[in-house]
Order: structure tokens, then sequence, then C-alpha cells
């Protein structure tokens, strides 16, 4: 009996959704599906380095953000500029060393 009402509320729930007034804001335009463009993405610059290795740098409205640097011997680092002024901090990865919590409370 029980499953018979929560059937029936929930086909009624979803008439009613699909049936209700369209209350759309007017002048709204459709999202366009795809990809960015080659305009809409982040300048990339690949750049030798002194050393031998690579520098990677990235802006965003012109201005330098971020570098990944790939000596020739050695791991990549990251120089982020968090706060916007210019002052580049390293990092050695992107992680933040966050990680949530995974316990399995219960199986069935």
């Amino acid at each position: 009996m029980r499953y018979s009402v929560l059937l029936l509320t929930l086909l009624l729930s979803g008439l009613a959704v699909a049936a209700g007034p369209s209350d759309r804001p007017p002048g709204l335009t459709p999202v366009p599906d795809g990809p960015p463009g080659p305009g809409d993405a982040p300048p990339v610059t690949i750049k030798p380095s002194s050393q031998g290795g690579r520098v990677i740098e990235y802006r965003a409205h012109g201005k330098l953000y971020m570098l990944k640097v790939i000596p020739k011997v050695g791991k990549p680092y990251y120089l982020i500029d968090e706060k916007g002024d210019g002052q580049f901090a390293r990092q050695d990865s992107l992680d933040s060393g966050m990680r949530p919590p995974m316990w399995v409370i219960k199986e069935w």
C-alpha cells in the first residue's frame, strides 16, 4: 500500500512539474554548444629556458598568472601569482592536499 501511494505521489508531482507555467524571464539567449572557440581559451606560451628546459606561461586578460617550469633534469614545478601583485610563489604541484574522508559506513 505504501509503495502505491509513493508511486502515485511521484507520478503526480512529475506531471505537475511538466505542466507548470513557463515563467521564463524575457531576453534569455540560448547557451552555445560545443567546445570554446580559439578566442575563448586562455593564451598559453611555451618558451625554452636558458638551462635547456621549458617554461609555459599562462595568461588571463593579458596578465601573467602562472608559470610551469619544466627543467631538463628534475621535476616540474609551478610559480603562481596568487594575489595578482606580480609576486610569484613556488608550488611543486597544483594539488591542494585536501582529501575528503572516504569511510565506508554501511554496505549491503
